[in-house]
Parts: C-alpha cells; structure tokens; sequence
C-alpha cells in the first residue's frame, strides 16, 4: 500500500533564485556531482521559464537497505523527472516522478516553492509506492526517512548554489 510523505525545508534565497537555479545546466552538473552518482539527461527550460529535467542514478547495491539486498537484484537505475512552472502569487509549482528499473518501486511527488518573511520554503508531497509482498512497507518506509534527509540536503545545496553565483535574478 502506497505511503504518503510530507515534507519541508526552509532557505534565504527567493523564489526565483531557486526556480532560475533549477533551470541552469551547470546547478544540476555541479548538484549531481555532489551526489556523487547521478547523470543529467536532459533540461529543458521553456518561453515561460517551466522547467523540465531528467536526471538518471544509480543505486548502488551497497547503499541499498538490507531487506532490498536480499531481493538479490543487483545495482539499480532510478529515473527521476522534475517539472517547475511559475504559478499565481509568484509561487512555484513542482512536479515529479521517480520510476527504478527492474523493482516494483515508483515514486510521485508535487512540490511547491513559496516565499515566506525569511527567503523561501520548499514543500513536497510524495507518494512512494513498492509493489512486494510483505516487505514493501519496510522498503516505502526506510524511502520516507531516506526523502526527508534529501529535502533538506537538495536546500541547503541550491542556497549554497545560489549564494556562490550572486548574478541570479532576486
């Protein structure tokens, strides 16, 4: 039975600072290197300043929680695709979704980017689903703590992005 996670992290750089950052090539090539396994498959940024990206990881057999080790699957590749549209209230809209070749696992988020008194807040509310019997919750739960660290990890980066590239718009 899919799980559903709310999650939330809070930065000193605008809205905008964080969507412009999502729509530049070398954040992603420097936020992925930082991940240390991720590949920038594609970024489009449209008229409008929507942003589409497709970024492909892998995951390691080593970093996988035990329960998932013993599926005897091997490295995996996560799939990741991000959309952010500028929305009403100079607010801005996420969207993604996460498919892992080769495991039952799919992942579905909507995030938000909205200005708050002290810079701005990132939102997500993600639904991760594992389709195995009897250790599907374990695995969805163990993604649940896993996604809460990345929300925060995924913030304090794009801030320290953007604080090192001032010529961002405000």
């Amino acid at each position: 039975m899919p799980r559903t996670f709310d999650l939330r992290a809070e930065s000193p750089s605008s809205v905008e600072q964080f969507r412009s950052a999502f729509g530049d090539e070398a954040y992603w090539r420097a936020r992925l290197a930082a991940m240390d396994n991720g590949q920038l498959d594609s970024l489009d940024v449209d008229g409008d300043g929507a942003v589409n990206v497709r970024t492909t990881f892998k995951l390691l057999r080593a970093g996988l929680p035990k329960v998932v080790n013993q599926l005897r699957l091997g490295d995996l590749q996560m799939v990741h695709d991000e959309t952010w549209s500028r929305i009403d209230g100079g607010r801005v809209r996420g969207e993604v979704n996460v498919e892992v070749s080769g495991f039952p696992l799919s992942a579905r988020g909507a995030g938000s980017l909205a200005a708050i008194t002290a810079g701005t807040q990132l939102t997500y509310t993600a639904t991760v689903s594992v389709k195995v019997p009897l250790i599907g919750g374990a695995i969805e739960g163990f993604i649940g703590g896993q996604l809460s660290s990345w929300i925060r990890e995924i913030s304090a980066f794009t801030t320290e992005w953007i604080d090192e590239h001032g010529d961002l718009p405000d």
